[in-house]
């Protein structure tokens, strides 16, 4: 089967390591694996041109595209890419709209709340008229700010008074997420990795000292855990409700019961696997490659 595996990493770039273990994978698979870079394509709109050209040729036929959409500004526009694979009529996943959806924060949390999913209380504030009636609905400081995109812990923050939050918001956004701070968690919360509608590795992540983020490239550890099956049901739910074929979900232990902080359509797995000895590559790849062959 040919494998292609779209990397949105800058050309002076390499590949991310995700993105090599799944081409050294598949290949020891028996497959045939090439790593794409989203900035060599071309996009046609001619009916009588091929509509994909990558490197100034017509781009070859895969059975299946592993999407790694690592952008965090301008997020349609840069995945209009996979949208036109997909009208193109190539079998890719994660696909465009699911993308898109999960790279929005605000969207992310409207949709796991409609389908009752436990989220931290948000509230979205557009205004300086907004902040003292969002922070009372919250429970007073601290509270958590968010922009409405980024990963790996950017535009997150933890503010402890009024005067703070007014000094942090430049209102170069068009709104801001405030989000209720679960103190219980301690700096501390759970990366649950789904494929295919199953949980395939788990671990704790904890933030360095002086950190209140866990992301691991802030610094944060992870180590093996064990989840509970409401938090797996949760997980699963989460990866299911914003229709992506795998996903990273962070979910926080709070005094209420577990609640989801983010989802991630392109989730690291390198710290996951070292800490749990999983190989996430190898059910990623298999999962693409079952998937192709019921499209095909």
């Amino acid at each position: 089967m040919k494998i292609g595996i779209l990397s949105f990493k800058p050309l002076d770039k390499r590949a991310s390591a995700e993105e090599l273990e799944m081409q050294k994978v598949a290949r020891s698979l028996g497959h045939t694996c090439r790593i794409f870079r989203a900035k060599r394509f071309q996009l046609v709109m001619d009916q009588s041109s091929p509509w994909l050209v990558y490197d100034g040729k017509k781009f070859p036929h895969c059975d299946v595209i592993i999407t790694r959409p690592s952008v965090l500004r301008n997020v349609d526009l840069h995945c209009a890419l996979i949208e036109q694979m997909e009208l193109a009529g190539l079998f890719v996943l994660n696909r465009y709209t699911p993308i898109v959806k999960t790279k929005n924060k605000v969207k992310t949390m409207q949709i796991l709340d409609h389908y009752g999913i436990p989220i931290p209380k948000t509230v979205i504030v557009h205004s300086p008229n907004e902040l003292s009636s969002a922070v009372k609905k919250l429970g007073g400081f601290p509270i958590i700010v968010k922009t409405p995109v980024g990963s790996y812990g950017a535009g997150v923050t933890i503010v402890e008074s009024m005067r703070a939050l007014k000094s942090f918001l430049l209102w170069n956004q068009p709104l801001y997420l405030f989000q209720q701070f679960v103190k219980f968690s301690k700096g501390k919360d759970v990366r649950v990795f789904v494929v295919n509608g199953k949980v395939v590795g788990t671990m704790m992540r904890s933030a360095k000292k002086g950190e209140f983020r866990s992301n691991i490239e802030l610094g944060g550890v992870g180590k093996p855990v064990e989840i509970t099956d409401e938090e797996a049901s949760i997980a699963i739910r989460s990866i299911q409700a914003l229709d992506l074929n795998y996903g990273g979900v962070d979910i926080i232990r709070g005094k209420d019961g577990p609640a989801v902080l983010e989802v991630n359509s392109n989730p690291g797995f390198k710290a996951l696997e070292k800490a749990t000895g999983t190989n996430i590559a190898q059910a990623i790849v298999e999962y693409a490659v079952e998937c192709a062959e019921r499209h095909r």
